[in-house]
């Protein structure tokens, strides 16, 4: 499965802005979808992800409350809808596939497929 994020930029604190991993050559539905983020100096975190089986979800505490990931099976496209985004945020977020177990999807060395990263940037 290929993979294609989009939807970054450059907004200021309190805005919203709604990531998309479109996938091709393969179905969302039979992969846990995740998102991670990496910071300039910092090692890549998972920030919510969707699991393959039962469509539960994941959140990393930061953003409990203001991140939304669903998936849109027709388009074959998992969202990442973000609100009252804070400095924080800012990092390169990628999205990435995997078919590992429930208990495997926290790790991004479990996760094979990785489509390029599009840049958020969030300014005070």
């Amino acid at each position: 499965v290929q993979l294609q994020a989009s939807g970054g930029g450059s907004v200021q604190a309190g805005s919203s802005l709604r990531l998309s991993c479109e996938a091709s050559g393969g179905t969302l539905t039979t992969y846990t979808v995740a998102w991670f983020r990496q910071a300039p100096g910092k090692e890549r975190e998972l920030v919510a992800r969707i699991y393959r089986g039962d469509g539960s979800k994941y959140y990393t505490d930061p953003v409990k409350g203001r991140f939304t990931i669903s998936r849109d099976n027709a388009k074959n496209t998992v969202w990442l809808q973000m609100s009252n985004l804070i400095p924080e945020d800012t990092a390169v977020y990628l999205c990435a596939a995997s078919r590992s177990v429930l208990s495997a999807t926290y790790s991004p060395s479990n996760y094979y497929y990785w489509g390029q990263g599009t840049q958020v940037t969030v300014s005070s």
